[in-house]
């Protein structure tokens, strides 16, 4: 696998083949700028577009709109119990993150914290909410 770095000019080159005397001594910073509409306004922030239309349909933001909802849900982990790497807990959502989804099982109140990154698929008994479909 060849690894490039990208210099200030937005050229990039292979490793180990960036122009003599060009390799960046220092750490550049990035700055950060919203993407915009043509008309100016900021599509991601809070006070944008983004949120005139409500929440994006993103899986975490899918479990928030159904929290307290019993379900079953199932992730891939890299060591599980029993040797096996997919666990499925029976419980509801009671907290969503971007990278991250709190479980109660609903037996035994035991709580998961479970990385969204092993996150497979989740069923549930009754009808999800979601977001309007409505063509804006």
């Amino acid at each position: 696998m060849t690894y490039y770095y990208w210099s200030p000019t937005g050229q990039q080159y292979p490793t180990g083949q960036y122009p003599t005397g060009q390799y960046p001594t220092g750490q550049f910073q990035q700055q950060a700028v919203p993407p915009t509409t043509s008309g100016g306004t900021v599509q991601n922030g809070r006070n944008g577009t983004a949120a005139l239309r409500g929440e994006e349909s993103y899986i975490e933001n899918i479990l928030r709109l159904n929290r307290g909802k019993p379900g079953t849900f199932h992730f891939t982990v890299p060591e599980a119990r029993g040797g096996n790497n997919t666990v499925s807990v029976r419980g509801v959502v009671e907290a969503a993150g971007r990278d991250h989804a709190i479980i109660r099982e609903l037996q035994t109140n035991h709580r998961f914290l479970f990385p969204m990154i092993y996150f497979d698929y989740a069923e549930f008994d009754e009808e999800l909410a979601y977001f309007n479909q409505a063509p804006r």
